[in-house]
């Protein structure tokens, strides 16, 4: 299994409600316990299949959680654009592409502001009012969870 893929599990698994995940693939099985310590998320050891006459890996991680990201609390008056699946939020379609929008821009439902990717799908997330961008909430690349304030509008 892909490194950045296991990463990417172990992330989601220590950002949302989820306990334990296991993953079966063509190239191997994967299983992530999220430990009840709130110091960390721990990985069990698990075999990966390999092709045959191939020793097995053996895929081990104990990953310190970090510290949890800066959380910025969108004004009371101002409408706000929530996340609405856990994934890592994208300003722009790939790296080093204009960002969809950016503080002071106008928007109308149905444009897209961000990219939430989750499971290697990436979905576009749309204005659902028509306004102005007052502030992103967010930082580009960062994890987010269902119902994470994304941006603010005026």
């Amino acid at each position: 299994m892909d490194l950045r893929k296991l990463k990417t599990l172990i992330d989601l698994v220590s950002e949302s409600n989820v306990s334990e995940l296991e993953i079966t693939e063509a190239e191997g099985r994967v299983r992530i316990v999220k430990s009840t310590a709130a110091a960390g998320v721990s990985t069990n050891s698990v075999p990966v299949a390999t092709p045959p006459m191939a020793a097995p890996v053996v895929v081990s991680s104990d990953v310190q959680a970090a510290a949890p990201p800066a959380v910025s609390i969108p004004a009371a008056d101002a409408h706000v654009v929530k996340s609405p699946m856990v994934g890592t939020f994208y300003r722009s379609a790939s790296p080093g592409a204009k960002a969809f929008v950016e503080e002071g821009d106008s928007v109308k439902p149905g444009d897209t502001i961000c990219i939430i990717e989750a499971m290697k799908i990436l979905n576009e997330i749309e204005s659902d009012k028509a306004g102005k961008i007052k502030r992103i909430l967010v930082e580009n690349g960062q994890a987010v969870e269902y119902g994470q304030p994304l941006f603010e509008l005026e």
